[in-house]
């Protein structure tokens, strides 16, 4: 699934009418005297949509400078017609290349603002090309989202940084948590909105201690379904922070991280929120890590909050010939859990048919009668990721940008659900 579309720019192309293209802005933001291009709201259009359309929703920072320049809450709902400014900064092409334009360095990094450019053109969202029209695309995200200062939130206004605590998240000023379980280069979280403000979500990473899950052992290296579920968790649990979400790491490891690596090493070291190490029972181990969620979902519960998902993430064991796209399992007598599933399967089936249209999504979704399905009473979705044994499904794994495009998905496909 997905392993040549996964290492490419996460870019999402969707063909608009011609009206729809934009102009530029003559208005210079005052954040950093760049000029950003405007584009009107169209029928149906919310703040994610518009992104969408304008291949710029898979970057946190861009989603958080919109709401910055159109000086928007995360609620806030936009109007027809009404011009808005895309996190698009617009340069007066030089004749000569993309770096010296803009005044970068970085080759991969000028390609793909040329094939950015190329692709909006090709995907009727521009109306010319840069050359002949001197007008560059430049995505906010390009010169920005992997700056050590972001313009959406300058990290001198961030306050002191707090020391991090293992296994408790700390709050300051509501500009970023720290959640040291991400790692030392991971753990400030930046607060882009409260779009999530008031939902809970249980991560659960598959197996762990003494019980590593599905395993790879004619690979280059011992691979373990453990290993991989927990980075996966960690970035989806990171991505649904910035937006305000309470999340509980139910499975943990103070060690990991997210990891860059392509193999991860098996260990054995993981232990339950709280500190609770994990029983060698496997029937012990899932009741310990559903009578933890239970017991938060009733406390919230009583505090008036009803949205709460238990989210459960495996890597599957098949022969290694069989192929597997992510799929779902379902409580069979909840509603919503269903609904969830479904939710999920046609986020997945949306990015298929962008990535990889001619080979089809095939990923299904199913009731099962599972124990952390059935025994957690927030509504619970169980994901599996992959064939841990098929070459192509250890791609969509072993690659750590791969794994961060399976949580962005995820997120994503939490983020609309409507229960």
């Amino acid at each position: 699934m997905l392993r040549n579309s996964f290492v490419l720019a996460f870019f999402i192309l969707i063909s608009v009418s011609v009206s729809a293209a934009p102009k530029a802005d003559d208005n210079i933001d005052p954040v950093k005297k760049h000029k950003f291009l405007e584009a009107k709201a169209l029928n149906g259009d919310g703040v994610y949509a518009m992104l969408r359309r304008y291949k710029l929703i898979d970057y946190s920072c861009n989603k958080a400078q919109f709401y910055l320049l159109n000086n928007l809450n995360a609620n806030d709902q936009l109007k027809v017609d009404q011009s808005y400014k895309l996190p698009m900064i617009v340069y007066e092409y030089n004749g000569i290349s993309i770096r010296s334009t803009i005044g970068i360095d970085d080759y991969d990094q000028a390609v793909r603002i040329k094939n950015f450019n190329e692709s909006a053109r090709k995907n009727r969202l521009r109306n010319d090309n840069y050359i002949e029209s001197k007008v560059l695309w430049v995505p906010y995200h390009e010169l920005y989202c992997n700056a050590d200062t972001d313009l959406s939130k300058p990290m001198a206004n961030l306050g002191k940084e707090p020391k991090p605590k293992v296994g408790k998240t700390i709050k300051e000023d509501g500009l970023f948590v720290m959640e040291p379980l991400f790692g030392s280069k991971e753990s400030k979280v930046k607060i882009i909105d409260n779009s999530l403000k008031n939902k809970v979500y249980y991560l659960v990473s598959g197996h762990g201690g003494p019980d590593s899950g599905a395993q790879c052992l004619d690979c280059e290296k011992v691979m373990c379904e453990d290993e991989y579920a927990y980075d996966v968790v960690l970035r989806l649990a990171k991505n649904l922070m910035e937006h305000g979400a309470k999340v509980h790491i139910v499975i943990q490891d103070k060690n990991d991280g997210i990891r860059t690596e392509k193999y991860l090493k098996c260990d054995r070291d993981e232990y339950a929120m709280g500190g609770n190490p994990l029983p060698l029972n496997q029937i012990r181990r899932l009741e310990q890590r559903s009578k933890k969620i239970n017991k938060l979902y009733n406390d919230y519960k009583a505090q008036g909050i009803k949205e709460q998902y238990a989210i459960m993430v495996h890597v599957d064991s098949r022969s290694k010939e069989k192929r597997q796209d992510v799929f779902f399992y379902y409580y069979e007598h909840g509603r919503s859990s269903k609904k969830l599933a479904l939710t999920m399967q046609d986020k997945f089936k949306e990015k298929y048919d962008l990535y990889q249209k001619n080979r089809g999504y095939k990923g299904f979704v199913q009731s099962r009668n599972l124990y952390m399905v059935r025994n957690t009473m927030p509504t619970a979705l169980f994901i599996e990721l992959a064939n841990i044994r098929n070459h192509a499904d250890q791609e969509r794994i072993l690659r750590p940008e791969n794994r961060q495009h399976l949580a962005n998905w995820i997120a994503e496909g939490l983020m609309e659900f409507k229960s």
